[in-house]
């Protein structure tokens, strides 16, 4: 099967490190633009829009703030005058204790929902004008197995933001499909990225194999393609689905 996605125009959040930037590299080699998105990884983004060509750039923005995460949407219409997929990957894991102060705790809730959920809302509620306008478009929000089979007592913040993350897609799936909007979810489990090397090193390896089916953990480059193929219009009957790539650490 070949997936050709010339003349498309992707925007990536969280696109210049972990699954994003393979998710990047995928979806330019298959012929896309990519709208690079990233939050403080400048240097990544730009060399990341470098590597991949096709007219790839990088764009700025804060998604803890509502501001920047509306703002972004506008920059990358205004820079390539139209968009038609939106990969709501970026995401965050804080640390947060029950026996932590409840100042601490609640802060660390609330920058997990609003960069993980939150900022996937307002993406959502910028793309879907434009979509309708546009004739459809295709949006995949990149979960977690924690909003299926839950997470620790530390990362309770976490697992809720990809669970409001399900619940957004089916509601943009059933509730947009006629306008052409299309929604799903990929739901990752442990993946070797920067950001889940913290639990590599406190835990070791061996640790976190042992809760999956296969001799290898997860790459971000066994998470990428499938979204390379739900953005490409070829599983669009499977709207409103979730997809689950966790080694076999959760059946559902």
């Amino acid at each position: 099967m070949h997936i050709d996605l010339t003349d498309n125009i992707i925007l990536v959040t969280g696109a210049s490190r972990g699954i994003g930037r393979e998710i990047a590299r995928q979806l330019a080699a298959s012929g896309a633009s990519v709208a690079v998105h990233y939050g403080r990884s400048s240097a990544e983004a730009e060399a990341l829009c470098a590597e991949i060509g096709n007219g790839s750039k990088a764009f700025q923005a804060d998604l803890a703030s509502a501001e920047e995460t509306d703002a972004l949407f506008q920059q990358v219409l205004s820079e390539y005058s139209r968009v038609d997929a939106l990969v709501n990957n970026a995401g965050i894991a804080l640390h947060a204790p029950l026996d932590g102060s409840l100042a601490e705790w609640t802060a660390a809730w609330d920058k997990t929902l609003d960069v993980n959920s939150r900022a996937s809302g307002i993406l959502t509620r910028a793309a879907i004008p434009h979509f309708q306008e546009s004739g459809g478009g295709r949006i995949v929000y990149v979960a977690s197995r924690a909003a299926f089979r839950g997470d620790s007592e530390d990362y309770l913040a976490y697992a809720a933001s990809k669970g409001a993350m399900v619940s957004l897609a089916r509601s943009v799936a059933r509730g947009f499909g006629k306008d052409g909007i299309k929604a799903f979810t990929v739901a990752p489990g442990f993946v070797r990225t920067e950001m889940a090397q913290d639990a590599i090193d406190a835990y070791g390896e061996d640790f976190v194999l042992g809760g999956i089916a296969l001799d290898r953990l997860t790459e971000p480059a066994d998470v990428a393609p499938m979204i390379v193929l739900l953005v490409s219009g070829l599983a669009d009957h499977a709207t409103g689905t979730s997809i689950d790539i966790n080694a076999a650490s959760y059946v559902r």
